[in-house]
């Protein structure tokens, strides 16, 4: 029997803040109490540091199988658990496609095999597999992803009777990417007129731009109200958008929930000077007013989850002009500690950041035993250090792509120790050779 004692514990967790111990057995929280003591435990004191329930991260995007040279399960996992993400949900627009239940159970027996964190996938829908969405069985995966604007090739679903029948099929969350296809390829065909291929990245969220963003989410939204689906509307950029979504019920009440992720939380559209292709992301990173209102909206609980999106690229692939410079960049072992600094800025309570990144995404995709500190539950947790400044660069970055969009940023809140199913998987820059990582399981 494996024990590890956490003595004298801030513990983050459901709204409050208090020191206590942690007892750990095996892969579960045992006990959570003062003063707790038992024979053969390994000690670990965390006095002075609080102690948060694992990051669950509702969307990623690892490369694996067929984008292996940008990221793999492997690597990417390793990251995230140096950020203090335990658990995972990872997109289908991989190489193949997971688009039928044979190559969705692939990745999982190869996230069996190599992943060192929690591990769900999200099942892609397309013009034409409806039949393998009503196959899908409600526990097999997290939920399913739709494309509704051009981000991932011919995984777009843009026929509205499909659409209409993909969401009167399934219990499961719907989660979309929303940008009105037309719009897009209307806005890049003005652009390309004017700049050839060497568009400046400046114009990005003019192409990829609020108008198309609000057209598709408003119309997924309205499609969700007419057939009663579960739809979870992923990476708000706008604050336009913020207005399509409620903050009058619980969470658990909605059908509609909505998705902020850390660099549309993070940068504005006066970064793109600076920091160039290496944001360019889809959605695209809008104006300092969008951000300010997606901040509102998540304090007020419009929005209900932070995320990442992480999506590595090569620098070699990020350096091409704008027409050949993919979209997305790595974000997971950064996550939890850009957000710990706006916290430490004043912009947003601890308490809060463990609600959006932790307990929320659990609720919403009715996680099992786990999201919590709780007796009982899996022990996923993260220590931090929230005095202990440091600077990020190419000797610690742990992405298989080797660089990061916060490269030379300092943050003041450090990730000291993450326990994965009540393992030590990092501890101090270190990581365990052992993987003890779970598929994760739900209540519905």
């Amino acid at each position: 029997m494996d024990k590890t004692l956490i003595k004298n514990a801030v513990i983050i967790n459901e709204g409050v803040r208090f020191e206590s111990d942690i007892l750990i057995q095996d892969e579960i929280i045992k006990k959570i109490g003062s003063n707790l003591s038992t024979n053969g435990a390994k000690i670990l004191d965390a006095a002075g540091n609080f102690v948060l329930p694992g990051i669950i991260d509702d969307q990623v995007h690892f490369r694996e199988p067929g984008l292996t040279h940008k990221g793999d399960i492997a690597s990417e996992s390793r990251a995230a658990i140096a950020g203090g993400i335990t658990s995972y949900m990872e997109q289908p627009n991989t190489n193949p496609q997971t688009t039928t239940i044979e190559k969705l159970e692939q990745k999982f027996e190869l996230a069996s095999r190599t992943s060192y964190a929690n591990y769900s996938f999200l099942f892609g829908g397309t013009n034409d597999n409806l039949e393998e969405i009503k196959k899908l069985d409600k526990y097999a995966c997290s939920g399913i992803k739709l494309f509704l604007g051009s981000s991932t090739g011919n995984m777009l679903v843009d026929n509205e009777e499909v659409l209409e029948r993909i969401f009167n099929n399934t219990e499961l969350v719907i989660s979309v990417h929303c940008e009105d296809e037309k719009t897009v390829r209307e806005n890049t065909q003005k652009y390309r007129a004017m700049y050839g291929d060497d568009i400046p990245v400046e114009f990005h969220p003019l192409i990829r731009s609020e108008e198309a963003c609000y057209l598709s989410s408003s119309r997924a939204i309205a499609l969700a109200e007419k057939t009663g689906a579960r739809l979870h509307v992923f990476h708000v950029s706008t604050g336009k958008e913020t207005h399509l979504f409620r903050n009058d019920i619980p969470l658990e009440q909605k059908k509609i929930t909505a998705e902020v992720c850390i660099h549309h939380l993070w940068f504005s559209d006066q970064d793109y000077s600076e920091k160039g292709m290496l944001i360019k992301w889809n959605p695209a990173i809008k104006t300092s007013a969008d951000r300010d209102q997606l901040w509102q909206a998540l304090l007020d609980d419009r929005i209900d989850v932070v995320a990442t999106d992480h999506a590595p690229h090569t620098l070699e692939e990020k350096n091409n002009n704008y027409m050949k410079a993919p979209s997305g960049g790595p974000l997971v072992q950064h996550a939890l500690t850009a957000m710990l600094e706006k916290s430490l800025e004043g912009k947003i309570a601890v308490e809060k950041v463990v609600e959006k990144m932790c307990h929320n995404p659990a609720k919403l995709f009715q996680i099992k035993k786990r999201g919590y500190i709780r007796e009982g539950y899996y022990a996923d947790l993260v220590i931090v250090d929230m005095n202990s400044p440091w600077t990020v660069d190419k000797n610690n970055i742990a992405y298989k792509c080797a660089w990061s969009p916060f490269d030379g940023n300092r943050f003041r809140a450090k990730i000291t120790h993450t326990f994965v199913n009540g393992h030590l998987a990092y501890d101090k820059g270190q990581f365990s050779g052992f993987r003890n990582a779970k598929r994760l399981t739900f209540d519905r």
